[in-house]
């Protein structure tokens, strides 16, 4: 098959490119989008129509302190982000216009590392939207039901600060022409990203949670702490738990640490030095951990960084199931505590009352709420027959 040709302005291909839709709009509010460089090639992203449709505005796009280091701010500049202390930008009075519209681009944790990162944005005054249906971006799963893409947000904003201006309506007809032709020319059953979707139940639950759980090994580590200042980069880890859910088979180890911990954070992990009088070197807890893994395993964890201490465990020869993009549909983002009841330590668990300890019950309570949650959809749909909704993404 001949490849076809693709456009680097849309980063579309040519058969599905809609540059020629976007209209020419000239905006008097400056807007300013500072982009998460995950962000900048994404196929589906809809900063640069904004960027090649506005004639007064600014598309930045690097790491996060390249991007403090450029930001320009006009006297009165404004950051479009929604939170609670952010004030309606409908409420804005004429002697407090917008002079620069400050817009973050990225997913939503993009967006916050952007915000945290970035000191000058810290300042700025709040302003916030209030959508009255929910977002046309179709391709790309949001948050929530009020959560606008990028292209969304500013026109509904731009109204607002300048309803005279002309072509936002031409301009949200080009968006829709985007999500329309993506939904036509959607990937066949050979695709990767199909096999990906179809990995996935409802609320994004892995199929593996599926069924009795006889094969899902639920594990937690803990690595050494930190040098303050600097970025933290998980493992080789220094304690490992895990329970195999189908026989209640347990696994705990301590592993040597490469220096002393101090008092402090022994009490951060729920440990004594005389806990770590029986630990044993990485390669021990290797071997040990071999003959505890059977072949047809699910080893599940509940965060990307536990799996990433997993790879020193495993040796990079397996991988891991992390939970971090199930929807559990629960309101700002609550701890597991406030979604499933607490849930007892494993019987057999060596230092059970560690912090190690609680995160794996945490963690088994977790694979056993999204189990029984995935088990009777499953018994739903077989009732009712299947469903037609569209298959549920996690936006990455």
């Amino acid at each position: 098959m001949v490849p076809t040709g693709r456009c680097y302005e849309c980063f579309r291909p040519q058969v599905v490119c809609f540059c020629a839709s976007i209209p020419k709009i000239d905006n008097q509010t400056d807007v300013l989008i500072l982009q998460h460089r995950r962000e900048q090639f994404h196929p589906f992203n809809t900063a640069r129509i904004v960027h090649k449709a506005l004639s007064n505005s600014r598309l930045v796009s690097d790491y996060t302190s390249n991007l403090a280091q450029r930001l320009q701010l006009k006297p009165r500049a404004g950051l479009l982000y929604p939170c609670p202390s952010a004030r309606l930008i409908s409420e804005v009075a004429s002697e407090q216009a917008i002079e620069q519209l400050v817009v973050l681009d990225g997913t939503w944790p993009h967006a916050n590392a952007l915000l945290r990162n970035i000191p000058a944005l810290k300042s700025l005054p709040r302003y916030r939207l209030a959508p009255t249906e929910p977002s046309r971006y179709r391709i790309r799963r949001e948050p929530s039901a009020t959560s606008l893409s990028t292209v969304e947000a500013v026109v509904a904003a731009l109204r607002i600060l300048e309803p005279e201006t002309d072509g936002f309506d031409q301009l949200l007809r080009a968006f829709d022409r985007m999500v329309e032709n993506q939904l036509t020319h959607t990937g066949s059953a050979t695709t990767g990203r199909y096999r990906e979707r179809r990995n996935r139940t409802f609320k994004n639950i892995p199929r593996a949670l599926l069924g009795d759980l006889a094969n899902i090994v639920v594990a937690y580590g803990e690595s050494a702490v930190g040098v303050r200042g600097c970025k933290q980069i998980a493992g080789p880890p220094i304690s490992w738990v895990a329970q195999r859910l189908g026989t209640g088979e347990t696994f705990s180890c301590l592993m040597i640490p490469s220096c002393p911990f101090d008092d402090v954070f022994l009490g951060h992990l729920a440990l004594t030095k005389a806990d770590f009088a029986v630990a044993v070197s990485l390669e021990e807890a290797r071997l040990r951990w071999s003959k505890f893994q059977r072949a047809g395993d699910v080893v599940t964890v509940l965060r990307p960084r536990t799996a990433r201490l997993f790879s020193y465990l495993a040796e990079g020869r397996d991988s891991c199931l992390a939970l971090k993009s199930v929807d559990l549909e629960a309101p700002d983002r609550p701890t597991l505590d406030a979604v499933f009841p607490t849930t007892e330590f494993p019987a057999a668990m060596m230092c059970r009352d560690s912090r190690a300890g609680r995160r794996l019950a945490e963690s088994i309570g977790l694979v056993r709420y999204l189990n029984a949650l995935a088990n009777a959809r499953l018994r739903d749909r077989v009732r009712t027959g299947p469903s037609h909704e569209a298959p549920q993404f996690t936006r990455s």
